[in-house]
């Protein structure tokens, strides 16, 4: 039901059926229209509301509530879960002669909204509490400010609770509970009270009256501390919660970019996307395949564990998305998921920095270990597909040209493609390397980078 948190959805099955009509009864005139100003419902003043029971039920009825607030909304709810809790329930929109209608209902709780129209409800309590026929009356204030000044306030005009929206059902029962259940033990203190001073000399009384007390109060502070430890609880699952869901999307980061994750979290369209103009990069390790049948499994894995942990840290450096590693290759690109201008640039800087990263790893005869690197720039599609085994990847023929580049490079060399020289040509040197035979492209134009310019 909107309006409560989501962790205590509220179940109606259990109660009594007749409870459930007197209430849709109840909230007709509220869903429909507010009545006009001078007319009367249900036996209270204007857009008042009250709940009906039948004579079975106002005996066994536990209390009687007014809700003041001007959201029909949160009079619906309220009124609705309370009324099927046992209460007979009154509903205000205003605190227009506020006395007078206190006075016709002879509530044992009012639960009043902060912010309301003309009058708000900090003035309102003052104005019970005034009053010495009312002022015993407890009030439960209603807000959605959570911030302890607002409660600080509602506690010293003579609140009795404070709750906040968007309501937890069992903790507004309970604080609702607490409070009619003290009330009413008030009251009733007092009356026997004047028994017990009107009859001279009946001590019997007193004492029953002071092991009634005893009994009340005990029940009532088991109460207090049940409510206590439950939303304690609370607090300690919401704060579990709050810990697992930061590991998941931690997990999430870890795996896919941070835009897509948030588009997956909120299921905003398809999962994949065209975009015009981006840079690809493929690094390979060369020989690496005599290399790994020297070392050991997992001497082998660590070495590249550390060198490609070089490599994600470049591409956090440079703003770049690392897409994947396939053995011994390293994939990245610039310009997505979030566009970025100067993305070419960005994928020749790293490409220049994992060269200079690659000569502190050596290999087992001592020799430094090399690279070879192919860019290339233009449309690709990237994205999410499948139901198992989430990665983001990309996909078009830019991609195919850049992996080509990589695979027919150099070794020690960067080879981009003609796109990629035009695009990076005023800012870096470059030497022309010839044509290379393309898949499906034919004979393409190559560059090698030779050094970078000067400003």
């Amino acid at each position: 039901m909107k309006g409560f948190r989501e962790h205590h959805p509220i179940t109606r099955g259990v109660h009594n059926q007749d409870s459930i009509v007197a209430t849709a009864s109840l909230l007709e005139p509220i869903i429909q229209s507010s009545p006009p100003a001078n007319q009367v419902v249900s036996g209270c003043t204007s857009n008042c509301i009250s709940s009906k029971m039948d004579s079975d039920q106002i005996d066994s009825v536990k209390g009687t509530l007014l809700i003041i607030d001007d959201s029909l909304e949160t009079l619906q709810l309220l009124s609705e879960f309370l009324s099927v809790s046992g209460y007979q329930v009154h509903c205000q929109r205003h605190a227009l002669e506020i006395e007078s209608t206190v006075r016709q209902i002879h509530p044992d709780l009012i639960l009043l909204d902060v912010n309301l129209p003309k009058v708000n409800g900090y003035q309102v309590c003052e104005q019970l509490k005034s009053n010495a026929e009312l002022q015993a009356i407890p009030i439960i204030f209603i807000s959605v400010c959570d911030e302890r000044h607002h409660k600080l306030r509602a506690f010293s005009v003579g609140g009795a609770d404070y709750i906040t929206k968007p309501f937890w059902f069992e903790e507004v029962r309970a604080r609702v509970a607490n409070q009619v259940t003290t009330y009413k033990l008030q009251e009733q203190l007092k009356l026997q009270t004047r028994r017990a001073l009107s009859s001279k000399g009946q001590m019997p009384l007193l004492v029953d009256l002071q092991r009634m007390l005893h009994r009340q109060a005990t029940r009532l502070q088991a109460q207090n501390e049940q409510l206590q430890k439950e939303i304690q609880e609370r607090k300690h699952v919401e704060n579990a919660l709050r810990v697992e869901q930061q590991k998941s999307e931690q997990l999430l980061l870890n795996i896919l970019p941070k835009a897509v994750v948030e588009q997956l979290k909120q299921f905003q369209g398809s999962l994949a996307e065209r975009f015009d103009d981006a840079t690809i990069l493929f690094a390979d390790i060369v020989n690496f395949t005599p290399l790994a049948a020297q070392v050991m499994p997992l001497e082998l894995v660590h070495l590249l564990n550390q060198i490609f942990s070089t490599f994600d840290r470049l591409a956090e450096q440079y703003g770049l998305e690392k897409i994947k590693t396939i053995g011994d290759a390293y994939m990245i690109v610039g310009g997505l998921p979030l566009p970025n201008e100067n993305h070419a640039e960005a994928v020749m800087e790293m490409a220049i920095a994992m060269q200079a990263a690659i000569q502190r790893f050596a290999r087992i005869d001592g020799q430094p270990l090399q690279l070879r690197i192919g860019i290339n720039t233009g449309a690709v599609v990237a994205g999410v597909i499948g139901i198992k085994k989430f990665s983001y990847d990309l996909w078009g023929d830019a991609v195919n040209v850049a992996s080509r580049m990589e695979a027919q490079g150099v070794p020690g060399k960067i080879q981009v493609t003609e796109a990629t020289y035009q695009r990076l040509k005023h800012k870096y040197h470059f030497t022309p390397a010839g044509e290379l035979m393309i898949k499906g492209k034919g004979l393409m134009n190559i560059y090698h980078l030779a050094n970078q310019a000067e400003d």
